[in-house]
C-alpha cells in the first residue's frame, strides 16, 4: 500500500511574500493560502484561498486548479473575525476535507498559519529549500524581466552619474547643479522621479553616499556632495508591472581622482572580472567570493570588517561579492563564504567594493546570468570613475 504523501502548504500576503507570489503568480495585499494536495493517481492539485472579492480575478489569473474563499471552507466552529486567522482556518479545513494529515512548508509561512495547522492535528515539517530552489534557476521570461529592470536601472544610473560628473563645485568644493547644492537627498529624489515616470518604484530607497560616509557600505548618504571625493550610487528599483528588480552600483568622482581612490577602483574592477570568470554551474558562491578576495589582497588591501580602533586609513572589502536577485533584491544564493553551488539560470549581482573611513568607498556592481559556459552580463554602462 502506498504511503500518503505530505501536502505542500504556503501562506501569507503575496504582495510582501515573494515566495508565495512566485508560486501563485497572483498579486494581492490580503492574506491568502496555497496548497498542493496529492491525489491517489500521483498527481497534484493546486488550491488557492483568497478573499471573496478577489475570487473572480484569482480564478482567471492565479496559478491554481481550484480557487476558494475562506467562507467556502469554513469549519463547523465558524471562522475568526481576524482575516489572517480565518484564512489559516480555511487552509486547515481544506486539508481535512482532502484527507491530508501531514504537510510540508517553507521558511516564509507565518506562525499564525503554522499554529492553526498544528493545533488541528496536521503534522507540519519544514523544507528550507521550498520556495527557494524553484526561484533560483530563472526561466527565459524571468531573465527578460530582469534584463528590462536592469536596463531601466542603468538609465537612472547614467542620468545620476552624468549629473554628478558635470556639476560645478563652489569655493568650498560643494557640487552645484542648476544653481543649487547637489545633495544625496536631492539625487535620490531625481532617481525616484526617473523610475516613477518609467513604471518602477524605489520602495527600498537608493544609496548616494559621498566621501567618508561611503565607508559604511549600506549608508544611504546625506548632505552635500563634494568634488574630488568618491560617491557611491547604488540603485535597485522594482518594475511595477513584473515585480522584478534591477540592481546596479557605480562610483563617480567629480573632478580630479585622488590616487588612493584610483588604486581602490583598479582593485575593485579586477576583482569583479575575476569573480565573473569564476562563475559557472557547479562552482560555489564561496569560490567566486575567494576569487574576488584574492585580487583584493594581491592589490595590498584587506578583507573583513575593521575593529573599532583600526586606523582610519585601513582599506578593506567588508562584504560578500554578490547575491541572487529576482522578485526580491536580495535572494539566494550568496557569493560569500559558505555560498552554495551555483546552477544554470541563477541571476546574480557581482559587486566587490573597498571601504576606508578616511576616504569613503568604491563599489561597482553588475547583474549576470549563469549560463552553461559561464555568465551573460546584463549591464552595458561604463565602470569608470569620471562621467563628465
Amino acid at each position: 500500500m502506498q504511503m500518503p504523501r505530505a501536502a505542500i502548504v504556503m501562506g501569507g500576503i503575496p504582495a510582501t511574500n515573494m515566495a508565495l507570489f512566485h508560486r501563485t503568480r497572483f498579486m494581492v495585499g490580503d492574506p491568502t493560502a496555497y496548497a498542493e494536495v496529492p491525489a491517489p493517481d500521483g498527481s497534484w492539485k493546486r488550491v488557492f484561498v483568497c478573499r471573496d472579492i478577489e475570487l473572480e480575478r484569482a480564478r482567471r489569473f492565479a496559478a491554481a486548479d481550484e480557487v476558494f474563499c475562506p467562507s467556502d471552507l469554513a469549519p463547523e466552529s465558524g471562522l475568526s473575525g481576524d482575516r489572517e486567522t480565518a484564512t489559516a482556518q480555511a487552509l486547515v479545513e481544506l486539508l481535512r476535507r482532502e484527507g491530508v494529515s501531514e504537510a510540508v512548508t517553507d521558511r516564509s509561512l507565518p506562525f499564525s498559519y503554522a499554529n492553526e495547522l498544528m493545533q488541528h492535528g496536521i503534522r507540519l515539517s519544514y523544507d528550507p529549500d521550498l520556495g527557494v530552489r524553484d526561484r533560483r534557476s530563472k526561466g527565459d521570461d524571468e531573465v527578460a524581466f530582469l534584463r528590462e529592470a536592469q536596463s531601466l536601472t542603468e538609465g537612472a544610473m547614467r542620468m545620476v552619474c552624468e549629473t554628478i560628473g558635470r556639476a560645478s563645485p563652489d569655493a568650498k568644493g560643494i557640487l552645484l547643479h542648476e544653481g543649487a547644492p547637489l545633495t544625496s537627498e536631492r539625487v535620490r529624489r531625481m532617481i525616484d522621479l526617473y523610475c516613477l515616470e518609467r513604471g518602477a518604484s524605489t520602495h527600498y530607497g537608493s544609496i548616494v553616499a559621498g566621501g567618508p560616509i561611503g565607508a559604511d557600505c549600506h549608508h544611504r548618504g546625506g548632505g552635500p556632495l563634494y568634488t574630488e571625493q568618491p560617491i557611491i550610487v547604488d540603485i535597485f528599483p522594482m518594475v511595477n508591472a513584473t515585480h522584478y528588480n534591477g540592481d546596479c552600483t557605480r562610483t563617480v568622482v567629480n573632478g580630479e581622482v585622488p590616487p588612493v581612490v584610483a588604486s581602490m577602483h583598479a582593485a575593485v574592477i579586477e576583482a569583479k572580472q575575476a569573480a565573473e570568470e569564476a562563475i559557472r554551474p557547479g562552482a560555489t558562491g564561496e569560490q567566486v567570493h575567494l576569487a574576488a578576495i584574492g585580487v583584493i589582497e594581491r592589490h595590498g588591501f584587506a578583507s573583513g570588517l575593521p575593529s573599532a580602533d583600526t586606523d582610519p586609513s585601513f582599506i578593506s572589502m567588508v562584504h560578500g561579492t554578490g547575491h541572487g536577485i529576482g522578485l526580491d533584491v536580495h535572494e539566494p544564493p550568496l557569493l560569500d563564504r559558505k555560498g552554495p553551488v551555483l546552477v544554470e539560470g541563477d541571476v546574480l549581482t557581482v559587486e566587490p567594493g573597498l571601504y576606508c573611513k578616511a576616504v569613503g568607498g568604491v563599489r561597482v556592481e553588475d547583474m549576470v546570468v549563469v549560463t552553461r559556459d559561464g555568465v551573460t552580463n546584463l549591464n552595458t554602462l561604463p565602470t569608470g570613475l569620471q562621467w563628465a
